[in-house]
C-alpha cells in the first residue's frame, strides 16, 4: 500500500487540477441519470456502537441488534454483495473505528467490506485498510476539510473511498448533517455529493435521515437528484421497509441498496430481496 504523502497537494496541483471523476459534457444535474447499468448490489449495514450492532429511527432511539462479526458472516453466507460497517460513535467520541472488531469482521467475510467511523486522515484510512477493509467511508472530516478527499484519492485511489452523505430535508432542498446526525451544516447535500465525487470519492453512500428506520421507503426525490448530479455509483440508504422499496430505489438509479433494521429483525431477507428485484427486472447477482 502506498505510504500517505506528507504534502497532499503536490506542486502544480490544487483546486484547479483535473479531478478524478469529472462530469462528462452534457451530464450532471440536468443530464442523464447516474445509473450504472450493472447488477444492483444488496448491502446490509452494521451500525456499531460499543462493539455491538444497533439500530434506531432517524439516528436516535438505538436498540441492540447483535454481534457485528456474527451478523456480517451470516449476511455474507446468505448472499450479500457487500457489507458496510459504520462505527457510529467513533466521530462523536473523537476516535477511530475499533480496529479489533474490524479485523474480526473482515476475517469472517468473502465479500467486500466498507468501514467508516472516525476517519480524519490518510493515516486513519490506511489503518482500516490494513485491518481488512476493502473500502473506507468518510463523512464528518470530509465536510470539515473537503481537501481530505483529494488526499485520500491520491494515496489510495477512488475505488477505495466512499463518501457518506447524511441528508435531511430543509424546505425544498436537503442539507448535510454530520457526527451521527447531531451537527447541522448549511451545505446543500446534492451539491456536496457532486463536489465529493469530483474530489475523488468513488461512490456516494446517501442516507436520508428523514427516512432512516421508518420503513417508509427511500427518499426517491433526494436519490434521483444525487444520482443525476454525480457520475459515480450511489448507494441508497434510509427507510427500506419492504421489497417494493428496494425496487423503487433501483429504478431511481441506485447502484446499491443498503438495508439495516429490516434485515436485522428478519422482516426482510437477502434472498427474498434479490428474488423481488429479479422479478421486477432489476439485474442482481443470484446465489444458489
Amino acid at each position: 500500500m502506498k505510504t500517505p504523502h506528507p504534502n497532499p497537494l503536490p506542486p502544480g496541483e490544487g483546486e484547479d487540477a483535473p479531478h478524478p471523476n469529472p462530469l462528462p459534457p452534457g451530464e450532471g444535474e440536468n443530464g442523464e441519470d447516474g445509473a450504472t447499468g450493472l447488477k444492483v448490489r444488496l448491502v446490509p449495514c452494521l451500525d456499531v456502537r460499543d462493539g455491538r450492532v444497533v439500530k434506531g429511527t432517524r439516528f436516535v432511539s438505538l436498540r441492540d441488534a447483535g454481534d457485528p462479526v456474527e451478523a456480517a458472516a451470516r449476511y455474507a453466507a446468505e448472499g450479500a454483495d457487500e457489507i458496510v460497517y459504520l462505527d457510529i460513535s467513533a466521530t462523536p467520541e473523537g476516535r477511530g473505528a475499533a480496529r479489533e472488531v474490524v479485523e474480526r469482521t473482515a476475517r469472517s467475510l468473502f465479500v467486500p467490506l466498507t468501514v467508516g467511523g472516525g476517519v480524519r486522515s490518510a493515516a486513519d484510512a490506511e489503518r482500516l485498510l490494513r485491518a481488512g477493509a476493502d473500502r473506507v467511508g468518510v463523512n464528518s472530516a470530509a465536510v470539515e476539510h473537503p481537501e481530505l478527499l483529494d488526499e485520500l484519492w491520491r494515496d489510495f485511489g477512488s475505488q477505495c473511498i466512499v463518501l457518506a452523505v447524511d441528508a435531511i430535508r430543509a424546505g425544498n432542498r436537503w442539507t448535510v448533517r454530520t457526527e451521527a446526525g447531531h451537527r447541522a451544516w448549511d451545505r446543500d447535500a446534492v451539491s456536496w455529493a457532486r463536489e465529493g465525487a469530483e474530489r475523488g470519492a468513488g461512490e456516494i453512500l446517501l442516507t436520508s435521515i428523514d427516512r432512516d428506520g421508518t420503513g417508509r421507503g427511500y427518499d426517491l426525490e433526494l436519490l434521483e437528484e444525487v444520482v443525476a448530479a454525480v457520475n459515480v455509483p450511489v448507494i441508497a440508504s434510509g427507510g427500506a421497509g419492504a421489497y417494493e422499496h428496494l425496487v423503487e430505489g433501483a429504478r431511481a438509479g441506485a447502484a446499491a441498496l443498503l438495508v439495516a433494521g429490516t434485515f436485522h429483525r428478519g422482516e426482510l431477507t437477502i434472498r427474498g430481496a434479490k428474488e423481488a428485484l429479479a422479478r421486477a427486472g432489476v439485474p442482481v447477482r443470484m446465489t444458489a
